[in-house]
């Protein structure tokens, strides 16, 4: 008998597999404080970010159905 493999909820509500194989996540630091934070930095936070290699390890294994 073989079982489903399931999808960690919560990494799949932060990160998505892109077509390339690159993992796109959210930038952190944008959810409050935010009168302190230049407009400049703010519109930076607002672009996508990549997983760094590294951690690809530790992230995929969470997302098994892409």
């Amino acid at each position: 008998m073989s079982y489903k493999v399931k999808t960690r909820k919560a990494a799949a509500k932060r990160f998505k597999i892109k077509p390339s194989g690159k993992v796109k996540r959210a930038k952190a630091g944008k959810r409050h404080i935010l009168t302190k934070k230049a407009r400049n930095r703010k519109n930076k936070l607002k672009k996508p970010g990549y997983v760094h290699p590294s951690n690809l390890s530790r992230v995929l294994p969470c997302l098994p159905n892409g």
